[in-house]
């Protein structure tokens, strides 16, 4: 077990912490593919705060925990959300991409998951530089180990390839005028903090509607910065070729990029042979958790079961 360094609050309950979502409807797909007496291992490929491995052990007493997380802080907050769990839970600091590495000398999985969305408590701390709402440096990393920043690539990127970048990863339709801005704006002073470049980008792009015009290009840097397009690619590879023959897979999104690259990979799957659908389409949150938690708005959940004879991914 990691050991934790800070006092952090639990990930369950209260307005000020990580509230996880689709928590009953990615029970439901274990449920249905496993059945209530399942036994095995649940992989948590992003464990986080600990909020959906606890709830799901919590509620599946035949499950034992790996709870992989690149990010110490989530890692340690973590620990002492799952503590009550005990022996139950192992701790890996281990990035999304990272799957095949971490488990290929351990038993197959019976229960893989992702949740795909940042932690809240990641917005929530202004030193991280994840927020458009609060003024930090613009590092955006996950692993504090990486050497990359979001202020690297807003202040040494070319213009085209910065608007690429936040069209590509953020669906921002005015890339190009973003980009330009920056480009004009750091031949006088680099970009240091998160708020001088919200501050630009709220200029440029003007405000609309309740989401702060800064946050596709926050978006597009944070999934630059981690590499998050070959995370995901490498982790579903993986994922499902060391499944357990009858074990599930299921992945939460936030974002229609990624949304996409699932379906992709899970239809594949499916038109293989390898595996069955455990979901109709992309299951979204109830009005009820969205209202509850509005950060809940643009998850989707699929779910995929691998079927006993596939053909794939023999270990």
């Amino acid at each position: 077990m990691l050991v934790a360094t800070q006092r952090e609050p639990s990930a369950r309950g209260g307005d000020a912490v990580h509230q996880p979502v689709l928590v009953a409807e990615i029970a439901v797909a274990i449920e249905r593919g496993l059945g209530r007496d399942a036994r095995g291992t649940l992989v948590d490929g992003t464990v986080g705060a600990g909020g959906h491995a606890f709830e799901l052990l919590t509620r599946f007493p035949g499950l034992d925990l790996v709870g992989c997380d690149w990010d110490p802080d989530s890692l340690a907050i973590a620990e002492r959300t799952l503590a009550p769990l005990g022996a139950r839970v192992e701790l890996v600091r281990a990035a999304l991409g990272d799957f095949a590495a971490t488990f290929a000398e351990r038993p197959r999985p019976i229960a893989v998951i992702a949740d795909l969305g940042v932690c809240s408590l990641h917005f929530d701390r202004a030193e991280r530089g994840f927020s458009v709402q609060a003024d930090g440096p613009l590092d955006m990393r996950m692993d504090p180990r990486t050497d990359l920043t979001a202020a690297d690539i807003v202040n040494r990127w070319s213009e085209e390839d910065l608007a690429d970048l936040f069209f590509r990863e953020g669906g921002e339709h005015k890339s190009r005028r973003a980009a330009a801005a920056i480009v004009e704006a750091r031949r006088r002073v680099p970009f240091k903090r998160t708020a001088a470049l919200a501050e630009l980008l709220v200029g440029v792009l003007g405000r609309a509607g309740r989401v702060h015009p800064a946050t596709r290009v926050f978006q597009a840097l944070r999934r630059a910065v981690n590499d998050e397009g070959r995370q995901l690619d490498d982790f579903l590879a993986a994922a499902l070729a060391c499944l357990a023959p009858g074990g599930v897979l299921a992945v939460i999104t936030f974002h229609s990029g990624e949304d996409g690259v699932v379906k992709r990979a899970f239809s594949a799957a499916v038109d293989a042979g390898d595996c069955t659908s455990l979901t109709d389409g992309a299951v979204e949150p109830s009005a009820r958790e969205v209202r509850e938690n509005p950060r809940a708005r643009s998850a989707r959940l699929r779910a995929v079961q691998r079927v006993p004879n596939a053909s794939g991914g023999a270990r």
